[in-house]
């Protein structure tokens, strides 16, 4: 596993960090992979009750590593390395518990969606800027989001694409609660001791069947692959994707 992918398994919780902080844990292909193959490998596991997914610094994560995005094959096949993670988030049959300790962007924010329980911290922040890229969302996101905050609600974050913070977060019903910054990660670490101690098997039951939905999240979920996929490759996204780069080498 990559260095940027730190994993530590105590009394049943597997805590997993994206450790990447002076990019502000932005997610490349490689990281992706590292993290598919740690959920796939607890859900595996019978040592493991509840996994844990958290950030280094001052960030959850930005999102996608837009040079890493940009230059590898941007189809729409499932065995690529977000797909292989998409996949592995949205099967997940262990209880998945978020610690946002900073900014969440983009798929930062999606896969929250497929998370059980969510707390963040103060200063934290959440934005799905597909439509700023000329995108779409992604993570069956289009079908969960209105699901757990409402149509309008859902319609603000992404059409607008604007951010929010914890406190709004909150208020809407994208997370669990808030706590300050410093007591973030104990808050994630008392709910997870508090799932790993009850019966296995009936977390496990209890889990699938609040995942239970009319339409499977795996058919939504390729459409949006194949729509992100496609509008990627159109020069309005690219140019816009390429535009944030150069600022970002001339900041």
């Amino acid at each position: 596993m990559t260095d940027q992918i730190v994993s530590a398994l105590k009394d049943g919780i597997l805590q997993i960090r994206i450790n990447r902080p002076e990019k502000k844990n932005a997610l490349t292909q490689e990281m992706y992979a590292a993290i598919a193959t740690a959920l796939s490998e607890a859900d595996g596991n019978s040592e493991v009750r509840v996994i844990t997914l958290t950030g280094t610094g001052d960030s959850f994560t930005s999102g996608n590593d837009v040079a890493d995005f940009l230059r590898r094959d941007t189809t729409s096949s499932d065995e690529r390395p977000v797909g292989r993670f998409l996949a592995s988030i949205a099967a997940l049959r262990k209880p998945l518990i978020a610690g946002v300790n900073g900014m969440a962007i983009g798929v930062g924010v999606t896969m929250l969606l497929h998370c059980d329980l969510v707390y963040a911290a103060e200063g934290a922040t959440f934005q799905m800027p597909f439509t700023n890229l000329g995108v779409v969302p992604e993570a069956a996101s289009s079908q969960l989001l209105p699901q757990m905050v409402g149509y309008h609600r859902a319609t603000e974050l992404m059409l607008l694409g604007e951010r929010i913070d914890a406190h709004r977060a909150l208020e809407i019903g994208l997370i669990n609660g808030v706590s300050p910054a410093a007591e973030l990660a104990s808050v994630v670490s008392a709910r997870a001791a508090i799932i790993a101690g009850k019966p296995a098997a009936s977390i496990l039951a209890t889990k699938a069947l609040l995942r239970r939905a009319p339409e499977a999240t795996a058919v939504r979920m390729s459409v949006e692959n194949a729509e992100f996929a496609r509008l990627l490759q159109t020069p309005e996204a690219r140019a816009i994707m390429q535009a944030f780069l150069d600022r970002r080498k001339a900041g």
